[in-house]
């Protein structure tokens, strides 16, 4: 247990964060799922298109923020973009 005044306010702050950080990750899990369903079902690319888009935006927010690392952001968005592609190429 934390003693000085110092070490308490760190654990505060530490929890804080925390928290906004776990809201911020299940937000955009959340988006990536949304995202993935509409890869699945649907027959409109431009719609598509758009939730991607949506999608990275939030991804590469996250990264700028420090909350996932910058190439576990590159990775996600690359691997969206490519069921993007595979759904682009099974509409044609």
């Amino acid at each position: 247990m934390a003693h000085s005044l110092s070490a308490k306010k760190r654990i505060r702050q530490n929890e804080k964060r925390r928290m906004r950080n776990r809201a911020r990750k299940s937000s955009v899990r959340t988006q990536i799922k949304k995202y993935l369903d509409l890869a699945r079902e649907s027959k409109d690319i431009e719609a598509l298109e758009a939730e991607l888009r949506l999608t990275q935006k939030q991804i590469d927010k996250l990264a700028a923020q420090g909350v996932i690392h910058k190439n576990a952001a590159s990775r996600k968005k690359s691997q969206l973009s490519r069921q993007f592609n595979e759904a682009k190429a099974k509409q044609k």
